[in-house]
């Protein structure tokens, strides 16, 4: 009446130790990678810091004008720049946390 179907194990053929890291020798040019990573990294914090003074003399100027639009640009400037600095300030260790949490997977 009821036909039971056989099961298979499958246990030794597939592989378990699959070992897969990041290595700094397998292509050529790695180190001028991360020079270039370096100094973009770099750029970007001056650029934060440029975008900085500039927001807080927009704050300044629509502040002592009574100009409430302007003084709120300014605000809203100072918090871009400080989070392009904490992002960018940041990003190596994001990076290596969101790895670390995606190798313990």
């Amino acid at each position: 009446m009821f036909r039971v179907l056989p099961t298979y194990r499958i246990d030794g053929r597939l592989p378990y130790d699959i070992n897969i890291n990041p290595n700094s020798n397998g292509l050529p040019g790695i180190s001028q990678l991360r020079d270039i990573v370096g100094a973009s990294m770099t750029v970007g914090l001056i650029l934060a810091v440029l975008a900085l003074v500039i927001a807080a003399i927009v704050w300044a100027l629509g502040s002592n004008s009574s100009n409430p639009h302007l003084a709120g640009r300014g605000k809203l400037g100072v918090l871009v720049a400080l989070g392009a600095a904490i992002v960018t300030g940041a990003s190596v260790a994001l990076v290596n946390f969101f790895w670390n949490v995606g190798q313990a997977v």
